[in-house]
């Protein structure tokens, strides 16, 4: 008797496909046929759609995905459609008025009911064993839900509710769990990773993310360890010693700054100034040699005239960040911007700002980029196309940041995937190096 069968399609980010991952796992423990995004058609079962609610545009392409399938829905093509995820446990009630045809709403928090109500009866696996859907040697490793900070912009904390950190035992675990099934690389992510066990454990001399750390760290198997979405304000100094220490917890880091005029800090609640911000940023770059940040800037937002631009512009390249990614504000329903703030900034004036300042870091990228020609780097390799391979430095996450396109040296005729090599860096652009692998004795 063939297994019933579900697809289940993520939107958006990496902390919503660890819930997908979870829940394909627990939906083959309890009978069913699940696989995540099958290239082709929905196989006729059931459809499960993760939504994002965190900006407009992911909101909207959320809702277009609900809506495609609904009418696959009508048509027969499929028996049943089910949504979880930011968009539903945020607009539960809307939706269900607005798309009637959807079997069942669950939320961000609630989403393990959706496998009770299919099968009848609960999973046996582990609640963080998971099915990885990326390439077999990396995954997403997420320590925490929620966040405490509520950012003047920002709904995820109306989303997913207060800070809630898992155990190091559990997260511990789970890394043991993955390494035994290939997974060599650890890219460790949270909404906050700065206020990381400070809900569950008590204070002490060192941060419980630098504790962290180093237990996954002393995981044997784990050969990179990358950290995602830090916040600036009590960032946790000594997690840098950890990373300055030991040779996998890659010289990496991802750390939202949004700004650095004070007045739009300010409006923004971001409880750091610019002071504060480059002393921090003086400070990790001290204890971290070859550290490459990576972070994220937001142009127009209430405050911000053409001074306070020009001073972001400056700090841009004051700071010639390796890695900067940015956005036009854009309100949020019930954000303290969108109760208290006006949004007085016209859309095009937003949009040439954000055209301007990554012009900016485009060019910063391309210098930093090219310092790379003539080094040698580890690179790992994550897929091949045609006779070359496609890989990452330590200081590249995955889909986010750029790859390195690999030729094997001489004496080698093929890479394998997972697999760490050295590779003389002979070109670069903006987005991508290119280089060939050498051997440790060759010139």
């Amino acid at each position: 008797m063939s297994r019933p069968k579900v697809d289940v399609i993520t939107m958006c980010c990496s902390k919503n496909l660890v819930d997908s991952e979870r829940l394909l796992c627990q939906l083959r423990d309890v009978g069913y046929d699940a696989l995540h995004e099958p290239k082709r058609a929905a196989r006729g079962d059931i459809v499960v759609i993760n939504t994002c609610g965190f900006i407009g545009d992911a909101k909207e392409e959320s809702i277009n995905e609900i809506l495609r399938w609904g009418e696959a829905l009508k048509q027969g093509r499929i028996s049943e459609l089910r949504v979880m995820g930011c968009l539903s446990e945020r607009y539960m009630d809307e939706l269900k008025a607005e798309i009637p045809e959807v079997t069942a709403w669950y939320g961000k928090r609630d989403w393990g009911k959706l496998v009770t109500d299919l099968a009848r009866k609960r999973p046996a696996t582990a609640p963080y064993d998971r099915i990885i859907t990326t390439p077999s040697h990396h995954a997403y490793l997420k320590i925490a839900e929620g966040c405490n900070r509520f950012c003047a912009f920002c709904a995820i904390p109306l989303i997913t509710g207060r800070y809630k950190s898992r155990p190091i035992d559990e997260i511990v675990s789970e890394t043991k769990l993955l390494v035994s099934r290939g997974v060599k690389e650890f890219n460790v992510i949270a909404q906050d990773l700065s206020n990381y066990g400070n809900d569950i454990y008590p204070k002490g001399e060192r941060s419980h993310l630098a504790r962290l750390i180093e237990a996954i760290s002393d995981v044997e198997g784990v050969e990179w360890i990358r950290l995602h979405y830090a916040y600036p304000s009590d960032f946790p100094l000594d997690v840098l010693d950890v990373m300055a220490s030991r040779d996998n917890v890659c010289k990496y880091l991802d750390i939202a700054l949004q700004h650095i005029s004070d007045p739009v800090l300010s409006n923004m609640r971001r409880h750091i100034d610019s002071r504060q911000t480059r002393e921090l940023l003086a400070d990790m770059r001290r204890r971290v040699p070859g550290l490459h940040i990576r972070t994220t800037l937001m142009t127009g937002f209430p405050g911000e005239g053409e001074k306070e631009f020009e001073e972001l512009l400056d700090f841009v390249r004051e700071q010639r960040f390796e890695r900067m990614g940015a956005f036009a504000y854009c309100e949020e329903d019930d954000t303290y911007a969108a109760l208290h703030l006006s949004d007085e900034i016209p859309a095009e004036v937003k949009q040439q700002r954000l055209d301007r300042l990554m012009t900016l870091q485009q060019e910063i990228s391309e210098d930093i980029q090219a310092s790379k020609i003539g080094q040698r780097l580890p690179v790992m390799i994550d897929r091949r196309e045609g006779e070359e391979w496609t890989g990452r430095t330590q200081w590249d996450s995955p889909d986010v940041d750029p790859e390195v396109i690999v030729k094997p040296g001489k004496g080698r005729k093929r890479l394998m995937r997972g697999h760490i090599y050295n590779v003389k860096i002979t070109g670069a652009t903006a987005f991508e190096l290119t280089g060939h692998t050498v051997d440790d004795d060759e010139d």
